[in-house]
């Protein structure tokens, strides 16, 4: 509708219970179902948080706690001449020592105007084998990067292990040919592959 073409790019709310903010990409702009689909359905969770946030508050009998918060944003557009791509980031903070993070992947198919699974970019019975491979690669890699002493992962066994594509949210990545996606960037939170 008008209405949802006009949908804002960012929400923020707070009181005393909880603070509660949303971020969208300019680049969805020009995609006003996308658009409306990612304001509404981020509004609607963020509201839920601040429902779950007062039972929570009200256990606690009133007590004096800091606020709770959760951000969600938008980032990270990619778009080929059939796909727009964003990475969903989840923020919350309810105690604790820190906050925790998670990741989403949204694929939005242009011409149908949906948005589509991650499975639905591979043939039907595809041999996911070869990308767990690469996938745990990577990963490895990026652990040795943060910590050198970093044992590294395999793909079964141990407390750790590397993930499995198919359950790993994804974005497409920024490629050198206009309208062509140069790869995939797996979004891995906390606690997936390690200790937070």
């Amino acid at each position: 509708t008008a209405a949802d073409a006009a949908a804002p790019f960012a929400f923020d709310s707070a009181n005393t219970y909880a603070n509660v903010k949303l971020t969208l990409p300019l680049a969805v702009k020009p995609w006003p179902d996308l658009h409306a689909r990612l304001y509404s359905g981020a509004v609607r969770d963020l509201c839920q948080f601040f429902v779950c946030v007062l039972v929570d508050k009200t256990e606690a009998g009133g007590q004096s706690v800091a606020p709770y918060e959760k951000q969600i944003t938008f980032d990270s557009p990619v778009e080929t001449g059939k796909i727009i791509s964003l990475a969903r980031r989840d923020y919350e903070f309810t105690g604790g020592a820190h906050g925790n993070t998670l990741f989403a992947g949204v694929l939005w198919d242009k011409a149908m105007k949906r948005q589509i699974s991650a499975a639905q970019l591979f043939r039907s019975g595809a041999d996911m084998a070869a990308l767990d491979r690469a996938l745990c690669v990577a990963v490895n890699v990026a652990r040795k990067e943060r910590n050198p002493d970093a044992t590294p992962l395999a793909m079964t066994g141990g407390d750790w292990s590397c993930p499995k594509a198919a359950d790993t949210p994804f974005v497409l990545s920024q490629g050198t040919t206009p309208g062509k996606a140069g790869g995939l960037t797996f979004l891995i939170g906390p606690y997936q592959i390690g200790p937070y």
